[in-house]
């Protein structure tokens, strides 16, 4: 069934020229997209509609046409395919966000103090940026995900020092847990279900994975991959290495996945392993398959155990 939605039909006179601009740019703001040429569709909710109807009545002012109606059904149009017409343009946002975004990450590895008010700066526009896009993302594009991995890990990247220096001071003993349960954000992706397969497979293998937002965190869990706790990111190291290297493991194998997890996670250039590119567009299609965050999880961590079984003892 088609979501429910809004159509505004607008005819806009010759003249003034300023009020086409000034209408294509509102309805840009609002997020609306184009069914045929000037037809516009927004999902139907009670913000959505006033948005609509408050531009149908300038429109009317200035000497033009608007109508508001409601939809139930577009005939000869699928529900993905209604959502794909709100998915285009917010995925080529997202995908120019996305650029900004690395090349922000990849600045981080050249620390410069007197850069560090500039990347803060930086870091708070892309913030205001991935917030308005997020705004009048109704349907979930798939491009989000991709933005909210790298903010992760610029936020990861840029934690206050106070908490860094805390997770240089390592209180767990990895070598001694088990049957522990452990904790990390929704939405698993490459990092995250990387780690929970190395939690399971050499440090806890009775672990039990539950996920929550940071703030929701069980104190009884063992949080990891998250922003400001011990087993996450740590220097350049993502949680995987962190993991790796705190359990003391020594496996050709681990190390080996460690710089294909840490390729698709940051994308800095560090390793330079064209299987990272195929391990992140798996763990995409994951996610994007099921919204189970432990079937995600249970999937990936089966394609990881594929992948340290087939990798080379002398890698």
């Amino acid at each position: 069934m088609n979501p429910p939605l809004l159509l505004l039909l607008v005819g806009i006179p010759p003249m003034p020229s300023s009020l086409r601009v000034r209408v294509w740019r509102r309805l840009r703001s609002l997020g609306a997209v184009a069914l045929k040429r000037s037809a516009y569709l927004l999902p139907d909710l009670p913000e959505r509609y006033e948005d609509f109807q408050w531009l149908a009545q300038e429109i009317q002012r200035e000497g033009g046409d608007a109508t508001l109606v409601r939809v139930a059904q577009i005939e000869n149009m699928a529900p993905d395919d209604v959502r794909g017409l709100f998915h285009e343009p917010r995925d080529q946002e997202y995908r120019q966000l996305a650029i900004r975004y690395r090349k922000l990450l990849q600045s981080l590895e050249r620390k410069s103090a007197a850069a560090g008010a500039g990347r803060r700066d930086e870091v708070a526009r892309l913030s205001k940026e991935h917030q308005r896009i997020r705004d009048i993302d109704f349907f979930d594009a798939p491009g989000g995900a991709e933005v909210r991995r790298l903010e992760e890990a610029i936020a990861m990247r840029t934690r206050r020092p106070e908490s860094a220096r805390r997770e240089e001071r390592p209180t767990l003993d990895l070598t001694k847990l088990r049957g522990r349960r452990w904790v990390t954000r929704p939405r698993p992706h490459v990092d995250r279900i990387a780690s929970a397969w190395l939690i399971k497979r050499f440090i806890d293998p009775e672990a039990e994975f539950v996920f929550a937002p940071p703030a929701e965190f069980p104190k009884d869990a063992i949080p990891f991959d998250a922003p400001g706790v011990e087993l996450s990111h740590q220097g350049e190291d993502c949680t995987f290495e962190t993991l790796v290297r705190r359990a003391h493991l020594r496996d050709r194998r681990l190390a080996r996945l460690a710089e294909l997890v840490h390729e698709a996670d940051l994308r800095d250039g560090k390793f330079l392993h064209e299987e990272a590119r195929g391990i992140d567009a798996a763990s995409r299609a994951l996610l994007a398959a099921s919204p189970d965050d432990h079937q995600v999880l249970a999937q990936g961590m089966a394609l990881f155990e594929g992948l340290y079984a087939t990798t080379s003892r002398k890698a």
